[in-house]
């Protein structure tokens, strides 16, 4: 897997709604009930107990997208001492939830800090070109019917789940597809894992095509023991929606500028023009 840094691509205006997304996806994880124990991985049972009724409350889960209707009993955030000891206490929903609604929460929701970071590295490096492209306004619907193409398009394939999904890897999917079609030749800084970190400048098609591929082969549980945890398949809808809603702004997208300078751990050479 590699690790973009940054890209040689830059814009005309400063990408407010990008910058505005990131700080609404920190501020939102900050103030997460249950913090310590989604961080940690030792939170008390109180406080595992909260944070999955707030997931339940916010959360998108595929059945009730799929099936427009709230389960009978949810987690109520109390704990309680039962036959088989300490647990959480399940209840009637005591609030009213609209499931379209909680597509567009459970954006703004992360399980950690790598989880968080992740994804906020990759909406940096490559929402900024799209939202320059797009536009604030356009780029940020266009944001948000990514995030729903992602989400509906994982509840289709998982209709009998009812695991929360949160996180803005789909929408951020779609920046990324979008990228894939505005512009292939731009230049990524990556670091590539090779007993050290080395560092390669490489196409934005190649860059954004590797991980497509690697979320397509994992959405199938194929290479990879998490397949059940990660919605890799949110991923990859997402993803195909970003190529399609950008495709119609290709041809007027004006190409990157031509990278001098170190080009796959070598200078390149100069051009001359006759």
């Amino acid at each position: 897997m590699v690790i973009p840094v940054h890209d040689v691509n830059p814009v005309r205006r400063t990408p407010w709604v990008t910058y505005a997304l990131i700080a609404a996806n920190v501020l939102v994880f900050l103030f997460m009930p249950g913090l310590a124990g989604s961080v940690a991985g030792d939170g008390s049972l109180a406080q595992q107990c909260h944070l999955h009724a707030f997931l339940d409350q916010y959360a998108a889960v595929p059945q009730e997208l799929i099936h427009h209707r709230m389960p009978r009993l949810v987690p109520t955030g109390e704990t309680a001492v039962g036959p088989q000891g300490p647990g959480c206490v399940v209840g009637p929903p005591g609030y009213d939830k609209s499931p379209e609604l909680s597509v567009l929460t459970a954006l703004f929701l992360h399980g950690g800090w790598l989880h968080l970071l992740g994804n906020m590295l990759f909406l940096l490096i490559f929402g900024n070109n799209v939202e320059d492209r797009m536009g604030h306004v356009r780029f940020a619907l266009f944001y948000a019917v990514c995030g729903f193409a992602a989400t509906y398009g994982f509840a289709l394939l998982n209709a009998g789940s009812a695991e929360p999904l949160i996180g803005a890897s789909g929408a951020i999917a779609g920046v990324l597809g979008a990228y894939l079609v505005l512009y292939p030749k731009a230049r990524v800084w990556v670091l590539v894992p090779f007993l050290v970190f080395l560092p390669l400048r490489l196409p934005a098609w190649l860059v954004l095509g590797f991980w497509f591929g690697l979320q397509a082969v994992y959405s199938s549980g194929q290479g990879v023991s998490d397949a059940g945890t990660v919605a890799y398949a949110a991923h990859v809808a997402g993803f195909l929606a970003g190529m399609l809603l950008a495709w119609p702004l290709r041809p007027g997208t004006p190409p990157p500028p031509e990278p001098r300078g170190l080009l796959f751990g070598r200078r390149a050479r100069p051009r001359h023009t006759w």
